[in-house]
């Protein structure tokens, strides 16, 4: 078994992960496709905020298992990044219909399975934390299951910038 990371993000080479808006409505952020041979065991994810949403404002992060895929932005290999330099490529399928970001459509999930869902709130003192990270125990590890898409989907009154991530075993 093999831990990888992937972000919302082309591979950083000479630039720095650049944020992703979120809109309005639903957007899916980021997106993981398991192949038919392969499942995929999350161990953590998180996101970070380039500001709350507007003070009247709210939003909710959702990780989530989709049977349907959104068109995203491909992913190149080297964007599926593995934790141990010896570690093979992953195996995650690739293409806009595949792994990938920033989701130009979303498709129509008709059954889901949700991992984990933050409600963000607007503040006005600017003591909101703009960041969450979640690490599951060993026995409570969601696995998505192959030919399955893990999504991490934003949904905000008003929109703000984004770089979500997410840590699994395949």
């Amino acid at each position: 078994m093999h831990r990888y990371k992937c972000g919302n993000w082309a591979m950083a080479t000479t630039a720095a992960p650049a944020e992703v808006t979120t809109g309005t409505a639903i957007k899916t952020m980021l997106q993981l496709a398991t192949p038919a041979t392969r499942q995929i065991q999350l161990i953590s994810w998180g996101f970070t905020l380039d500001a709350a949403p507007a003070t009247t404002g709210e939003g909710v992060m959702e990780l989530m298992q989709s049977d349907v895929a959104a068109t995203v932005t491909a992913h190149v290999a080297a964007g599926v990044q593995p934790l141990d330099p010896n570690a093979p490529a992953s195996l995650l399928t690739l293409g806009t219909s595949a792994t990938g970001y920033t989701a130009t459509v979303e498709g129509t999930t008709a059954a889901s399975r949700s991992f984990d869902t933050v409600k963000v709130s607007g503040v006005s003192n600017g003591a909101w934390p703009t960041s969450y990270v979640y690490q599951w125990m060993p026995d409570e590890r969601p696995i998505v299951a192959v030919s399955k898409f893990l999504r991490v989907r934003a949904t905000f009154s008003a929109a703000v910038g984004a770089l979500v991530w997410v840590c699994f075993d395949e």
